[in-house]
């Protein structure tokens, strides 16, 4: 790593399932259920995996997840450039040097929990403000647990979100896979994945998921509209795969992007495995992409004195 410092491994266990996790990151490698005989995550098998080709598989996003289009805002009366990573015109996941690159620091560890956290100075990307970050993960028998939450000395973005990878029936492709999402709209986007500031129903669409959908060939990486701003921890997704395992997505985001992973070519995974194009499905809670331009979506704004907070949970149900 640039500092010199290496990349430690945390198992987390509760029960029948046990999660690995890495400080770079603060990565979700490896998720096994006992009885399971496959990894329910995707997973890059070593740190050079993590910082090539998986790059995001399993980490941390942010210190704005998703797209901010023309990698600039305006906060305040001033304007501000960030990292252009996305198409060179638009940043995305907070730049280059986004959190999922950094080696956080190992705050709390015991069997069935710990917790990282990560500073980012001023300017870090373009973004304003000191800002500090806190990664809480856990587990019980049947679940894992994130709570994520931010403080910061100036006015900045802020949207976190854990960019894990889906895969319950282990054969590497979840066209197959159902999902089920309460959400009655979402945001259509431009030919560069940029919101176009529409805030579209659902109805009609094939990102109508409210009575469960297959996955498909329909080809997904848009933000379904959970509610109009953060709200109390509740079921929101509900992800079955064709051997009927089943991944309940629990969370307070007012926001969560789906992904169905096309980008995959031949990626070193877990267990030997090589990774394609739809391999794995993002579920992806947070605040909607690109707010800081968009007044009209939920803010995406921390301030001095607040503190940004966001818990998911993802409930194995056999």
């Amino acid at each position: 790593m640039p500092d010199g410092r290496p990349v430690e491994a945390l198992t987390l266990s509760a029960g029948p399932l046990r999660a690995r996790l890495l400080t770079l990151g603060a990565t979700v490698q490896d998720l096994r259920l006992d009885g399971v005989g496959h990894p329910l995550v995707l997973g890059a098998p070593d740190v050079a995996g993590c910082l090539g080709p998986a790059r995001h598989v399993g980490t941390i996003v942010g210190r704005l997840a998703n797209r901010l289009g023309g990698a600039r805002f305006t906060l305040d009366g001033r304007g501000y450039r960030t990292d252009p990573n996305w198409l060179g015109r638009h940043t995305l996941h907070g730049g280059d040097d986004g959190v999922d690159r950094h080696l956080w620091r190992i705050e709390e560890e015991a069997t069935d929990r710990a917790a990282l956290t990560l500073d980012l100075p001023d300017g870090h990307m373009g973004f304003p403000g000191r800002i500090t970050l806190r990664a809480a993960f856990s587990v019980t028998p049947d679940a894992l647990r994130l709570d994520l939450t931010a403080r910061a000395d100036a006015p900045t973005p802020c949207s976190l979100a854990h960019h894990g990878y889906f895969d319950l029936d282990g054969r590497g492709d979840i066209r197959g896979h159902r999902l089920r999402v309460q959400a009655d709209h979402y945001l259509p986007v431009d030919d560069e994945l940029i919101p176009t500031g529409e805030i579209a129903p659902v109805e009609g669409t094939r990102f109508d998921f409210r009575d469960g959908r297959q996955i498909g060939e329909a080809g997904y990486d848009h933000n379904l509209c959970l509610s109009d701003g953060p709200r109390r921890l509740r079921p929101v997704a509900l992800l079955t795969g064709e051997s009927g395992l089943s991944l309940g997505v629990e969370t307070t985001a007012c926001g969560m992007q789906v992904y169905d992973g096309a980008h995959f070519d031949a990626v070193a995974g877990l267990d030997g495995r090589r990774y394609g194009p739809r391999a794995g499905i993002a579920l992806e809670t947070q605040g909607w992409p690109d707010a800081p331009n968009r007044p009209a979506f939920p803010p995406a704004i921390l301030r001095p004195g607040e503190v940004y907070r966001e818990t998911t949970i993802y409930r194995i149900i056999p």
